[in-house]
């Protein structure tokens, strides 16, 4: 009985000596790829930002944003999508030209979809910088490909896809086969458009 506890107890040392030497090897390497990680992710924000505003001298974060009091503007009208940051273009000389703003579509047929929205102070989308999708190879993959350009220099308070063609400039044309990833990236620049005339006191111009 005694070696049974023995062997017991050793068997437990060894558990333990295991579990806290896996933990400090992970804690490590998490000190070791924090930064680095962090940096990309700035890194990327910051070239999703040039992407979408290409006139932009700097863009700097709404100091205030809170993305649960987002999500309370949007809801009603689309409660599948959530705005996770808002920053602020400026030009050279520290005015504003308009927001960028990153949007996460949980629409996706393959998973979320996110991306940022680049938007004039009069309303216009200058176009969108798809961050993360997974939705289907050789289909739903193809919104960079089809959807993405369809975005740009766009003047809409909605816009709507199609299957037979676009013919106006708030409709869009529908990737062939992937209506659910279409469907997903339309709500969620839709949800964008809605938070921007919403909450930034924004519009389309009539001139």
């Amino acid at each position: 009985m005694n070696k049974d506890i023995k062997g017991m107890l050793k068997d437990a040392s060894v558990l333990l000596a295991i579990t806290v030497i896996a933990g400090l090897v992970l804690g490590v390497v998490y000190q070791v790829t924090k930064d680095p990680i962090a940096q990309q992710k700035l890194k990327q924000k910051q070239e999703a930002c040039q992407e979408v505003f290409q006139s932009a001298a700097s863009f700097e974060d709404v100091a205030d944003f809170n993305a649960e009091a987002a999500y309370q503007v949007i809801s009603a009208e689309y409660p599948s999508q959530d705005i996770d940051e808002v920053v602020v273009a400026k030009d050279g000389a520290g005015n504003d030209l308009g927001y960028v703003i990153t949007v996460t579509t949980h629409e996706g047929y393959g998973g979320d979809i996110q991306f940022s929205m680049g938007i004039t102070k009069e309303g216009q989308l200058n176009g969108i910088s798809i961050l993360s999708i997974s939705e289907t190879a050789g289909l739903g993959m193809r919104a960079e490909e089809v959807l993405k350009p369809q975005f740009s220099g766009k003047t809409a308070e909605k816009f709507e896809y199609t299957k037979t063609g676009a013919v106006a400039d708030n409709q869009i044309d529908a990737i062939s086969g992937a209506t659910i990833t279409t469907n997903a990236v339309t709500n969620g620049v839709n949800a964008g458009l809605y938070y921007f005339q919403n909450a930034l006191g924004g519009g389309v111009s009539n001139e």
